[in-house]
């Protein structure tokens, strides 16, 4: 499987010439998801769900389809008839010959006068977790960890805490958007071997439109 880095909070993982695209947002390349087989959207956010970038997949790919969560299918159902599948905690389901569980319900807290909205994970061929916008522990052990390292919703013992707990293999950087070339250091020495320990995972990030095999 390789794995490649969309800008933000999306990526694009592909086997046997199949490709499968997580979260083309808003801050993502404008063709993110084109030449996608089949797009999975974690929640509604303008940087994880963009209509247009989903149009740009559907349309260059007749046979490609979308999978997300109830609130995101509802206004984009109408848009592409047939082609959006609603799924929701604990189903499991296949898209361009990748097996996907879905895990977690709601979005972290941003704060608690703002209302939470739905939210879901997706667990890729057993082996990569894509979380969304929540810190959310599959239950069964991951290989790859997609890991949101900057949101207004999260802080760096956060962050540290949930590798922990996740303990994957790698952890590789998304939502990381908004981090300066200056943050971005900091937060890989806290999240490297000089940092306060991240439970023997491998720690990387990507710059949009780098690869790796894994």
């Amino acid at each position: 499987m390789e794995l490649t880095k969309k800008g933000h909070a999306c990526i694009r993982l592909e086997k046997d010439g199949q490709r499968l695209v997580i979260d083309p947002g808003g801050f993502s390349e404008p063709d993110a998801a084109v030449g996608a087989d089949a797009v999975l959207v974690t929640h509604e956010h303008a940087d994880h769900f963009d209509e247009q970038r989903l149009r740009a997949a559907l349309e260059s790919n007749p046979g490609a389809a979308v999978w997300t969560l109830r609130s995101v299918a509802d206004r984009i159902a109408g848009v592409f008839p047939g082609r959006v599948h609603t799924v929701g905690h604990g189903d499991t389901f296949s898209a361009a010959g990748f097996d996907i569980e879905v895990h977690g319900e709601l979005h972290a807290v941003i704060h608690p006068d703002i209302p939470r909205v739905t939210n879901v994970g997706y667990l890729v061929d057993g082996a990569v977790f894509h979380p969304g916008d929540a810190l959310t522990v599959p239950e069964r052990p991951v290989e790859t960890l997609m890991l949101p390292v900057h949101a207004p919703w999260n802080k760096i013992g956060e962050v540290i805490d949930y590798v922990r707990e996740v303990a994957p293999q790698r952890a590789i950087d998304v939502h990381d958007g908004l981090l300066s070339d200056v943050a971005r250091t900091v937060y890989d020495r806290m999240l490297g071997p000089d940092g306060p320990g991240v439970a023997g995972a491998v720690h990387s990030r990507l710059q949009p439109g780098e690869s790796v095999g894994l």
